[in-house]
């Protein structure tokens, strides 16, 4: 079986939609199924106003489809709304072809957060652009509940999973750095919220791991903060589990993958109660939640490291393949795509 995945984030880019992709073609390979990618690579690009880390294609819906031809898909699934996205919509459109969507990230919000563009204008067109799929994918039960009171159809749940080989509480170690120690791992942008972890009054030390075009700004206008820039593989691994509380002041995340990687390791969570903190902290075993993010901070440090583990351990990645396949290849044919 083969799948083409059509996504505008792409490499060198560091975010969960990547993160997601990547870690979804590795298993499905194990699963049978060959996942193809469309993506910028090999188009002409220019940055993103305001986030030069984020590339837009300059493609024609021509080439688009000619890419399409070639790598002659028994399925099609757009990841994201970006140029590539539109143009491999039009053309499964204009040919007849099925595909299924995927509701990774904000836009509403995030461009909201830019440009003075009214959230309803976006969700507008979001509509449009998602609800021409077969199924449109969502992350968590209480994101999909929003999406179809705002007019989505075919909301679907697709989870994630989490590597708990390498994200381990047996990594904790010590950092050198006054405890406790409050960690945030991310894009360090705007919809990220992070002031609200900056500006609170903690004790230890606050660390922030990642790149972003706020980085510069807020490492000046906060000194005191370790900024640690972008870390991978065991080196974030050892700094998860070697932190002492996982904050995540994010309002606008769909998921949160850095959630379960903090909470596999043995470090509890503090966040807001919003969609994704909501679904995966819910029930209190992963961390606290609160609207006093200072207050769900400190509450983190009587957490038994051992419950967010016991709670990350649920999320399996081969479920979340499995959970793909059969949206993508319906067992009764009802999203079946384009014939070759």
């Amino acid at each position: 079986m083969r799948i083409l995945i059509v996504t505008d984030a792409w490499r060198p880019q560091v975010n969960g939609v990547v993160h997601t992709l990547e870690v979804l073609a590795e298993t499905l390979a194990g699963m049978g199924v060959t996942a193809q990618f469309l993506t910028p690579q090999g188009f002409r690009t220019l940055p993103m106003p305001s986030y030069p880390e984020i590339r837009l294609t300059l493609a024609t819906r021509a080439m688009v489809a000619r890419r399409m031809d070639e790598l002659a898909p028994e399925r099609i699934h757009i990841a994201t709304e970006g140029p590539l996205g539109m143009m491999a919509r039009c053309v499964c459109l204009a040919r007849g072809w099925a595909f299924t969507t995927s509701y990774h990230t904000r836009f509403p919000e995030f461009l909201r957060a830019r440009l003075p563009v009214p959230e309803s204008w976006s969700y507008r067109w979001l509509r449009r652009f998602h609800n021409a799929g077969k199924t449109m994918l969502v992350a968590t039960a209480s994101l999909g509940g929003e999406l179809s009171a705002r007019g989505f159809t075919n909301v679907r749940l697709w989870s994630r999973g989490v590597d708990t080989g390498l994200f381990t509480p047996s990594r904790r170690g010590d950092l050198g750095l006054p405890r406790p120690v409050f960690l945030n791992v991310g894009r360090v942008a705007v919809e990220k919220n992070l002031p609200a972890f900056l500006d609170l009054d903690l004790p230890g030390t606050r660390v922030v791991v990642g790149d972003g075009p706020d980085l510069a700004r807020l490492k000046t206008r906060y000194p005191d903060v370790r900024f640690l820039g972008v870390r991978r593989g065991e080196e974030l691994a050892c700094l998860y589990a070697s932190a002492d509380v996982f904050v995540f002041p994010s309002r606008t995340d769909t998921f949160g993958n850095v959630i379960l990687e903090a909470m596999a390791s043995g470090c509890p969570v503090a966040a807001f109660p919003v969609t994704g903190p909501l679904d995966i902290v819910a029930d209190g075993r992963g961390g606290v939640l609160s609207e006093d993010l200072r207050q769900a901070a400190l509450a983190c440090l009587d957490v038994p490291r051992t419950a967010p583990r016991e709670r990350a351990l649920a999320y399996d990645w081969h479920n979340c393949a499995r959970q793909f396949v059969d949206y993508s290849f319906p067992r009764d044919g009802a999203a079946a795509a384009r014939a070759p």
